[in-house]
């Protein structure tokens, strides 16, 4: 049985990325929770944000995290907020380890800073929104993780460290 990697941590620290990378070298599936919520409601996040709201959202997320736990062999890209609720960590955390992808402030007000995709960020105070919804997340983040990653690093140099920590074997 191969527990499932859960990675977590603010927008744009790479998530999707470093999971694309660490599923290739550890021979598990990836599962990017947002995708799998749109697949779900044959929807994008922004459509479901504007026609149901962020709470609506919320539950499909406990709802993918409850249908994620059940399998194995994962890695799972959660949303930035995912594990902000209390109640996906606890369902997360019977079936893997949750990872926060650690990246600083600075670094991650660069890679956003041009963004269209994630509605959260489509406002004219962006940084400042950024910095304190960071701020915010942070201490719940770290929280919820059972390991801290430092992940400025490129995503394969970052996929690599995770399965050292682990003590992992890369399969590919």
């Amino acid at each position: 049985m191969k527990q499932n990697l859960i990675l977590c941590g603010f927008m744009g620290c790479g998530k999707s990325t470093i999971g694309r990378r660490l599923a290739a070298l550890s021979g598990r599936e990836l599962v990017d929770m947002d995708a799998f919520i749109q697949q779900e409601q044959t929807m994008t996040i922004s459509e479901i944000f504007s026609r149901f709201g962020e709470s609506a959202f919320r539950k499909m997320e406990t709802d993918a995290a409850r249908a994620l736990s059940q399998r194995e062999g994962l890695v799972i890209a959660c949303g930035g907020g995912t594990v902000l609720n209390p109640e996906n960590v606890e369902l997360l955390k019977k079936s893997g380890v949750i990872l926060l992808l650690d990246v600083p402030l600075p670094a991650l007000q660069e890679r956003l800073k041009n963004d269209t995709q994630r509605p959260l960020l489509q406002r004219p105070d962006r940084r400042e929104f950024i910095e304190t919804l960071h701020a915010q997340r942070m201490p719940l983040y770290r929280q919820a993780a059972d390991y801290v990653v430092p992940a400025g690093a490129p995503g394969n140099v970052v996929a690599k460290t995770i399965l050292k920590m682990l003590g992992e074997e890369e399969t590919s």
